[in-house]
């Protein structure tokens, strides 16, 4: 199995996407136009940068391959390929949902399969 993706949201988003069945993604991923996701290894750094202090976020465990064709890696930040979703996120393609709190210094704490890279 490839390595999964993961992906940040508000504990609220994530609720009223599976009412709805699909995720569309935060307000910045529909300005943007796609889902952005990163990896286990870009994770740390996307979360001082997009969500720096906030509270009540999950994060997203999905499967890379269940995203189909809509899921691409394009060059971002310093050159480094992301995967972008371009399409709605369907909750059968979530392996895990876990949340993401703010640990003491105010960086947000990942689970344990992330730094296994699982």
């Amino acid at each position: 199995m490839a390595s999964p993706i993961f992906h940040m949201c508000r504990a609220d988003e994530w609720q009223a996407a599976l009412a709805a069945g699909r995720y569309e993604g935060s307000s910045q991923d529909q300005a943007d136009g796609f889902i952005h996701f990163s990896t286990a290894a870009q994770l740390p750094e996307s979360a001082a940068k997009h969500r720096a202090g906030q509270t009540g976020l999950l994060l997203l465990t999905v499967d890379a391959p269940a995203c189909g064709d809509a899921l691409r890696w394009e060059a971002s930040r310093g050159g480094q390929l992301f995967p972008h979703l371009y399409g709605p996120l369907l909750p059968a393609a979530v392996i895990r949902v876990d949340p993401l709190p703010l640990g003491a210094d105010g960086r947000h704490v990942m689970p344990a399969h992330v730094s296994e890279g699982n």
